[in-house]
């Protein structure tokens, strides 16, 4: 009897532990994939084929940056100039849309998307709302006088302000992030976060961000166990930025991050 009882011990220890393991891996909730400026690695950056590309590779949400032409139009474009994305030179700011949208945006990555434009926020917005989310960076909004407002009227025009989770706004700009929750507090707040910024997500920073911040979103390269249990630990979000090999991913998803931008939507 007494062998039998140790027999059916183990025999429920066993079957226990599998059934954990069962449990904890179905509970095992995977970060969002985040496709970077669109899927980057693939379509010309912050394009609408860099977006559709990003769509059909399963990501949750689009990442794109904002910011504002001479005439007050908002586009999606990441530098400050268009020297690098297009076949033009100049500031962004000094350009009207119609300047703007006369730009080749795609042949500087393959001749086969000559012809890309830089797209404005509305018709991003016509195109995919409904579809994915979005996680909109106000790119160097000192240099845009009322791009928060601007930001604001536009969501407000699509309904887009229910704070459901469909929009993200960060920056690096704490000013301009503390302006437009202000303006609309229902939309969460991401801070962008880099290596030499190391200090921004010190224990009295993260105390302070609590009034208006959602996320803290740091790079990759300045990621570790620590900075992410310490993030949790104040009650935010963390999605990291730009992860582009999978063992990243791995180790994030193991840190149980909860989004993950990379150029490549796709990576497991």
């Amino acid at each position: 009897m007494r062998n039998i009882a140790t027999i059916l011990f183990v025999l429920f220890m066993v079957c226990y532990r599998a059934i954990t393991r069962i449990s904890l891996k179905t509970n095992d909730k995977s970060p969002l994939k985040i496709g970077h400026r669109g899927a980057a690695g693939y379509c010309p950056e912050n394009t609408l084929s860099s977006f559709r590309k990003a769509i059909e590779l399963g990501a949750d949400y689009l990442e794109l940056d904002i910011q504002m032409t001479k005439d007050g139009e908002l586009v999606v474009i990441h530098d400050t100039t268009v020297n690098r994305t297009t076949n033009g030179k100049g500031r962004v700011k000094d350009f009207t849309i119609r300047e703007i949208q006369g730009l080749d945006a795609g042949s500087w990555f393959d001749c086969k998307y000559t012809g890309e434009k830089i797209p404005t926020l509305s018709e991003v917005f016509d195109e995919f709302t409904g579809k994915i989310g979005f996680l909109l960076e106000l790119k160097k909004p000192a240099l845009y006088p009322q791009i928060e407002e601007k930001l604001v009227e536009e969501l407000k025009k699509r309904k887009l302000t229910s704070g459901d989770g469909q929009i993200i706004v960060q920056s690096f700009d704490r000013d301009a992030l503390k302006h437009f929750h202000k303006l609309l507090p229902s939309i969460p707040i991401g801070v962008l976060v880099k290596n030499t910024g190391i200090k921004m997500i010190s224990n009295k920073n993260l105390k302070a961000f609590k009034n208006y911040v959602t996320f803290i979103n740091p790079k990759i390269t300045m990621v570790n166990k620590r900075i992410i249990k310490r993030i949790h630990h104040y009650g935010f979000k963390t999605i990291i930025w730009t992860v582009n090999k999978k063992n990243d991913r791995k180790t994030l998803k193991k840190l149980q991050v909860e989004g993950i931008i990379s150029d490549y939507p796709d990576l497991s």
